[in-house]
């Protein structure tokens, strides 16, 4: 869905906002727009939380909605209500229906004429029919259906079904004075017929550089991590370098030794083991290892040692940027947070590091690129255009890190993989590095792989595809969404009687879905907010900050958020729709258990819809040493054909090119880390 546009010379008006700023951290203002599903309501207009939801005080009246667009009851509601609750009639100015607070009096309204953005927040369901536009079903309030809104027969408003849309019958909105208008459809305005979609031109706020910032947000090392030394790890191509055992005996440079030490890590994880040193002696590498264990340190020290160890003048123009080294990865998210630790590991020296990503400002990017940068971390579509505009140049580059590889393949990013590795200024395959890291690595991939990189090896730490034994799994039986959001509360409930509820992260299938049960929870007084394609990048950005501070205690997410993320206070996972494939399960309960601690994973399985996924289920509790329920080891057999974990072997991913093993006593002694034995955690 596209996102809507606002003008270049419009700004962002807080003002009118009945927001106490107190609330926010030093440097972060509150952020009200005009985003899709940004559905924020509060109890007293003083306790705001930007992106999140905050519970709607029962004192102040029912939670009964009024579907009536007679302008006495709205004016009834409008002082009831005094404007706080969702889907009611009178919202906000960063709420989907287009109204505005007065300039005087933060509790006043006026109403502002939706004609202008009519399309654009319409959602649609899979079958394309057009469903409410704030993502809400309509069960939930009142009995109704999230039915098609062209098989209503009621004209009654709500929600913003009469809200003066286009090319319906249901209009009764508002002229641009402000007053009751009569109904109409909008075929008579030409200005609704032609107006382009707006989008927000977001500039992200400039990230600290201090180390409490950079280093303070780190998962450090569980109770468990002593584990990761009996994982069984497989390296196969030609001539490997060895191991190493120790950050000390590694060869790397001091001054990543002491950002390392500053980042809590007292020993390589096993992926970081071997990566490093091969990394370092020049080869291309494709990495397989299990969610939560290191991968993005593994790939961003060695290459930051050899830059610093082989510095080349940087290169760039009033027009251009030449890169020493690109990582691509598939979400804003994940290539966000790779950015940061690149910024961590290389503090203090001259390495420049710097991000592009889609939903922001491009003209912002443009400029922090041009200041020239040594690291660029990217997504794939907005990286391509770049180069495409002739803003980024490849002419330098040294190291390209495709991070979540099959991820991209999933997302449809393949095309623009290839456009970017056969670009027209990218060096030979010989005159750099490749580097490949995923958790899963199907066959696809490793094609894929064997056209541009050069004599790699092929690294698969633990089962590849299998779920960490550090994180608990349980499942409940539950149908149909109604259902599912009792066992929800229930579930939360009992774990708020038990300790608390902060860092518990809900996994749903649906976009549309996403606000709704957000927004069922911050009525039941569990402080939630959500995360999901269709929201603006701000938004995003700002669910995120306030879930990894604790301000949110609960994240609700699609897709988006279960890949990569490294968030520090993730207790507790909840797939409350379990995914359509085994290795999205894996990443997502991944987010949890991570770096040796424990963790939690609870997912509702409904047999209506999620009978295909249980063989595979029943192999991954069984490969993680985990209980498996007799109702669900009785489904299995149905397991999907997208990843059969083990297949016999204790490896779900091997290398195509024959499975040689490059341990046969061949080792190439490159001068950095001598076998030495395992020595003491030690305390830094």
């Amino acid at each position: 869905m596209a996102e809507e546009q606002w003008g270049g010379d419009d700004e962002l008006d807080f003002s009118q906002a009945p927001v106490d700023t107190s609330s926010f951290d030093e440097g972060r203002a509150p952020c009200r727009g005009k985003g899709r599903g940004t559905i924020l309501y509060n109890n007293n207009d003083s306790n705001y939380s930007a992106g999140g939801y905050n519970s709607y005080d029962k004192k102040k009246g029912d939670c009964e909605e009024s579907y009536d667009n007679n302008a006495q009851n709205e004016n009834r509601e409008n002082n009831r209500y005094n404007g706080n609750r969702f889907g009611g009639n009178r919202q906000d100015n960063d709420k989907p229906h287009g109204n505005n607070r007065s300039d005087n009096d933060g509790n006043d309204r006026r109403w502002q004429d939706n004609r202008d953005r009519n399309n654009s927040r319409r959602n649609r369901d899979d079958n394309n029919d057009e469903t409410e536009d704030n993502g809400y079903s309509g069960s939930y309030q009142n009995g109704r259906n999230d039915r098609p809104r062209r098989d209503r027969d009621d004209n009654r408003g709500g929600r913003g079904y009469g809200r003066n849309r286009d090319g319906g019958d249901d209009g009764g909105g508002f002229n641009d004075s402000g007053d009751r208008g009569r109904r109409r459809n909008g075929s008579d305005r030409e200005d609704n017929k032609d107006e382009p979609k707006k989008r927000e031109i977001y500039v992200p706020p400039e990230q600290p550089d201090d180390e409490n910032s950079l280093f303070g947000n780190d998962v450090s090392m569980g109770i468990n991590f002593d584990k990761y030394d009996d994982i069984e790890v497989k390296v196969s191509g030609e001539n490997a370098p060895r191991p190493i055992q120790s950050f000390d005996r590694s060869g790397l440079r001091s001054i990543l030794l002491e950002n390392i030490k500053k980042s809590g890590y007292t020993k390589p994880t096993p992926v970081q083991k071997y990566a490093i040193p091969i990394i370092m002696n020049g080869r291309d590498l494709m990495a397989c290892a299990q969610t939560g264990s290191g991968k993005t340190a593994a790939f961003a020290v060695p290459i930051i040692h050899n830059l610093l160890e082989d510095p080349r003048d940087l290169i760039k123009t009033n027009t251009s940027c030449e890169p020493h080294v690109i990582v691509v990865s598939p979400t804003r998210e994940l290539t966000s947070q790779i950015h940061q630790q690149f910024r961590k590991f290389a503090l203090g020296s001259i390495i420049r590091t710097e991000l592009v990503y889609g939903g922001t400002s491009v003209s912002h990017q443009t400029h922090k690129v041009l200041n020239g940068c040594h690291i660029l971390v990217a997504t794939p579509g907005r990286l391509l255009d770049f180069m495409e505009r002739g803003k980024i140049k490849l002419s330098s580059l040294r190291f390209l890190v495709l991070d979540e590889a099959d991820r991209m393949l999933d997302m449809g990013f393949l095309p623009d993989i290839e456009k970017i590795i056969d670009h027209e200024t990218m060096v030979a395959p010989e005159e750099r590095q490749t580097l490949m890291f995923s958790a899963t690595f199907p066959s696809e991939i490793q094609e894929l792989a064997g056209r541009f990189l050069r004599n790699y090896l092929f690294l698969a730490v633990g089962i590849v595809g299998g779920a960490c034994s550090d994180v608990e799994q349980n499942f409940y039986q539950a149908s149909g969404q109604s259902e599912k959001r009792k066992l929800l509360k229930e579930l939360i409930d009992k774990q708020n009687q038990m300790g608390g509820i902060e860092g518990t992260l809900v996994f749903v299938e649906q976009k549309r879905h996403t606000d709704f049960i957000a927004a069922f929870l911050s009525e039941s007084n569990f402080p939630t907010t959500s995360i999901h394609g269709d929201r603006l990048q701000r938004e995003r950005e700002e669910a995120l900050y306030d879930f990894k501070r604790g301000k949110m205690m609960i994240l609700v997410a699609t897709a988006v958020a279960a890949r990569g993320l490294d968030i520090k206070n993730v207790s507790h996972v909840i797939n409350f729709d379990l995914p359509k494939t085994i290795d999205e399960y894996v990443h997502r309960i991944g987010r949890t258990g991570r770096v040796g601690n424990r963790g939690k994973a609870t997912s509702f399985f409904d047999s209506n819809v999620d009978t295909p996924l249980t063989g595979d289920l029943v192999k991954i509790l069984k490969q993680a040493n985990q209980p498996v329920p007799d109702w669900l080891e009785s489904g299995g057999g149905g397991g999907s054909r997208t990843f059969m974990p083990g297949r016999g072997r204790r490896f779900g991913g091997e290398d195509i090119r024959g499975n040689k093993d490059a341990y046969d006593d061949r080792y190439e002694d490159v001068g950095y880390a001598p076998p030495v034995p395992a020595e003491p955690e030690e305390v830094w």
